[in-house]
């Protein structure tokens, strides 16, 4: 069963940073924070560090 992508909306600080490194799978909602995109659109390696960069820790596999 594939791993579910998931940004904790409450937690980011709208830094930009996930949607700026792989702006193919997270982008900035109205709102202005992060949320995921296109869950396939990088491989599971890229997305990760993208997870390890967040200053806030607010991206996270479900499984």
């Amino acid at each position: 069963m594939p791993r579910i992508l998931f940004v904790d909306q409450d937690a980011c600080i709208s830094c930009n940073l996930c949607a700026d490194t792989v702006p193919d799978v997270f982008r900035m909602n109205d709102a202005g924070v992060a949320e995921v995109y296109d869950p396939r659109g990088a491989s599971e390696d890229v997305i990760q560090e993208a997870i390890d960069a967040c200053p806030v820790a607010c991206i996270h596999w479900e499984d």
